[in-house]
């Protein structure tokens, strides 16, 4: 009855707050038989209370105990081999015998930094993958004794796409963690809406498939495509794609607007070709009209040059005739 209860109070003490790597791998009864003969060197004890609170403080408190153990999926079964090859050979030798706690101190903190030093060493994972998905736990968690999972939404933020009418259209189911063989691949549509409310879509298409594909894509095609992928049949991930459809007339009107707005600039200059010279600026007004005043005055002076040749030549003429006439 008295053992019990001291096992009890143990138990209550060792598991009092958050879990730790030493209490996820060593079992109960090793620790009691490890800390039955602790003596309080103060006070020439026995008391094993203390050498519990000294075990939490150790394997507990300190976070290098707790980052070491986070290791990937199947190693936990190698952190509890490591933490028994430095606990086991101290159960056996503390068992059934008295020492005093600062003999405790030291033996326990030199097997958690040996510890330390060995889990460290095993395989590690590079975590969750944002920003959706339910990614399987891959890392163990000392403070949970259990893998923990990834606290992503399985919705992931929906995806824009825009094409033209009469052309074809792709969407892939693609996600960047690792999928289970036997993944199952659900398409859905809502028509006309930008959304992610479930009760919206309608099943399109289910199978292995992860690659939806529109031939020739026109108004009715415009919508939200849903596609969600199953594990056995839980739901991995859902991922939302919003397609708009541009009708050609409306498509080629744009295209020819958008050329014709951009084509000239100030001035009356044309936009200037990937790639070629810029286009020379046009001179000032007063240069202009400088340059038109020269052109007028030297077409008025080549008439003018020419009036006077033909009636200088005609003169001439009427004054020979009257010479023959006399």
């Amino acid at each position: 009855m008295c053992t019990s209860a001291l096992c009890l109070v143990c138990v209550s003490l060792l598991f009092r707050t958050s879990l730790s790597c030493y209490q996820c791998l060593v079992d109960v009864q090793d620790s009691l038989r490890l800390c039955s003969g602790h003596i309080l060197t103060e006070h020439n004890v026995q008391n094993v209370d203390a050498c519990f609170m000294k075990l939490n403080r150790i394997f507990q408190e300190d976070q290098r105990v707790i980052e070491a153990g986070r290791v990937d999926k199947g190693y936990d079964k190698q952190l509890k081999e490591l933490l028994d090859a430095e606990i086991m050979p101290l159960v056996e030798e503390f068992d059934g015998k008295l020492n005093n706690d600062t003999v405790y101190e030291e033996r326990l903190q030199t097997a958690a930094d040996n510890f330390i030093a060995a889990a460290s060493k095993l395989p590690r994972v590079s975590g969750c993958i944002p920003p959706c998905g339910f990614q399987s736990g891959r890392e163990y968690n000392c403070q949970t004794c259990q893998y923990d999972s990834c606290e992503l939404p399985l919705d992931c933020p929906v995806k824009e796409m825009k094409a033209m009418e009469n052309s074809r259209s792709r969407m892939r189911c693609e996600v960047p963690f690792p999928l289970a063989d036997d993944m199952e691949v659900i398409w859905r549509f809502a028509e006309e809406v930008n959304t992610k409310q479930v009760d919206q879509f309608k099943e399109v298409t289910a199978g292995v498939d992860r690659l939806y594909s529109i031939p020739s894509t026109s108004e009715q095609h415009q919508g939200t495509y849903q596609c969600e992928i199953y594990s056995g049949r839980r739901s991995v991930v859902r991922l939302y794609f919003y397609l708009t459809v541009t009708p050609q007339v409306v498509a080629g009107h744009t295209e020819l607007q958008e050329i014709f707005d951009l084509s000239l600039l100030p001035g009356g200059r044309l936009v200037p070709a990937p790639g070629g010279p810029a286009p020379l600026p046009l001179p000032s007004p007063l240069l202009l009209a400088a340059c038109l005043t020269a052109v007028l005055l030297l077409l008025f002076l080549s008439l003018g040059a020419l009036y006077w040749s033909s009636k200088t030549e005609q003169t001439d003429g009427d004054g020979d005739g009257r010479e023959r006439k006399i």
